[in-house]
């Protein structure tokens, strides 16, 4: 049983004792973070300048006599409490006098002024305007290029969207029958090979138009484009991005941009890929194992300006047959080594868009404002980009290079830190006996030699 008494005017709590010695508890322990691993964040950003680059995006124009909070300081708690599993404004009350937090932004520990509370971080939200975010978007597209040190040879555009619920009356929330709730739709662009951030952009709760899927692309890879005029650009995703106007664009295009996605079956498909069907079928009644089989052939609907070459997958089973088509411009590969190696692989976008929504939270679009939410989006893409920095570039070679963000907050983010200002230094005491004590003194050491 615990009992609760008042000690200098402290909750002080009494817990069971160890070995007849009683034991006390207290939140009075002013000087000691619970994410000390923060710093590491803090130090990948002064190297990539991500959240400096991004807070030179937005205007200020409150009255610069009455600041107590620049654009770069909100921003950098933001993105620091949510990368530390933080997501909501309201934390920011509670973390405003944190000192690992008050140092990652800049601030003197224990006698710099307290960071921003809530409000204040609801008016930022609410006072971005469409073009900062335009220049947002632009600038993530900008850091995602400048992580090459050269132009690489091919990158893969990984698309896909998925539900935001919404629980109030926030702008152009829609009802989403697949999701049975009412719910934004952001979509979400990595590059497939390395599982980089490119954009993530907020939409209405329902699934892309593909005109509009087109025109998003379309002006993503221009972008790109002018930096790398000779890298190889493939699209990569599911049957929703078979955009007719994309497709026809690629094919004609100067660029000759690639695309593999997935192709919503329909009776004309099936009546090509009929032999395939049967004989997996066949093959399954006699033998009784599963077979599954590829065929490839060219194929145009209606709206499409030429024939695409098409992969139809069967797989024959007990449980059934199960056929699934892809599109493609990319005539040159056989038709196993597309579907297998080529389209299956997107599936690793799911995960990151599960780094993305599960573990930093980005699913919290409760502002009224549509802008405030995209902006939201935006600080949680911030810090997807920190800790996927972190993870791929300083853990390489180490357990954690693939290991979740959950993981990484757990073992890295969530270390206990003591904290003292002095008068010439900050000195920073991690504990003693911290399980991943030689990774983070490594990454720490290296962190450091670029620096100097």
């Amino acid at each position: 049983m615990i009992q609760k008494f008042s000690e200098n005017k402290e909750q002080t709590l009494r817990l069971f004792p160890v070995e007849h010695k009683s034991v006390e508890l207290s939140f009075t322990g002013d000087r000691i973070s619970s994410d000390g691993g923060l710093l590491l964040l803090r130090e990948v950003n002064r190297q990539i300048g991500l959240i400096e680059r991004i807070s030179d995006c937005i205007s200020d124009k409150r009255d610069q006599r009455y600041i107590d909070h620049s654009i770069e300081e909100l921003v950098s708690q933001r993105a620091y409490q949510i990368a530390a599993g933080y997501e909501d404004c309201n934390d920011s009350n509670e973390l405003r006098q944190d000192q690992i937090l008050k140092t990652c932004v800049g601030r003197l520990p224990q006698t710099g002024m307290d960071l921003g509370s809530q409000p204040t971080m609801s008016r930022l939200e609410n006072n971005v305007s469409w073009r900062d975010l335009y220049k947002i978007g632009e600038a993530l597209v900008s850091h995602f290029i400048g992580t090459y040190s050269s132009a690489p040879n091919v990158i893969i555009l990984d698309c896909d969207d998925t539900n935001t619920n919404t629980y109030g009356d926030q702008q152009l929330t829609l009802f989403n029958t697949y999701y049975h709730d009412h719910c934004y739709m952001p979509l979400h662009i990595y590059e497939g090979l390395s599982g980089k951030l490119i954009t993530t952009i907020l939409k209405p709760g329902r699934r892309s138009k593909q005109s509009d899927v087109a025109s998003i692309l379309k002006k993503l890879i221009l972008h790109i484009r002018k930096q790398w005029p000779k890298t190889q650009i493939i699209v990569r995703g599911d049957s929703h991005f078979a955009s007719k106007d994309l497709m026809n664009w690629c094919d004609t295009s100067a660029q000759k941009v690639g695309y593999i996605t997935g192709l919503s079956g329909n009776s004309k498909l099936k009546s090509l890929a009929e032999v395939t069907i049967k004989s997996a079928e066949r093959e399954f009644k006699q033998y009784g194992k599963p077979v599954k089989r590829y065929h490839s052939f060219m194929y145009k609907a209606e709206s499409w300006a030429s024939k695409k070459k098409v992969v139809v997958k069967v797989e024959v089973s007990a449980l059934g047959s199960n056929i699934r088509y892809i599109v493609t411009n990319l005539t040159q590969f056989k038709a196993r080594g597309l579907y297998e190696k080529g389209y299956c692989a997107r599936g690793a976008a799911e995960l990151r868009i599960k780094e993305h929504k599960l573990y930093l939270k980005s699913d919290r679009a409760s502002c009224t404002s549509f802008k405030a939410n995209q902006f939201r989006l935006f600080l949680h893409s911030i810090a997807y980009v920190l800790m996927h920095t972190m993870q791929k570039e300083l853990f390489k070679g180490t357990e954690l290079v693939n290991a979740t963000f959950k993981t990484l907050q757990n073992k890295i983010i969530k270390t206990a830190a003591w904290v003292k200002e002095m008068k010439t230094k900050i000195k920073i005491e991690f504990p003693k006996f911290c399980p991943t004590k030689e990774l983070q003194t490594k990454s720490f050491q290296m962190l450091g030699m670029l620096v100097t």
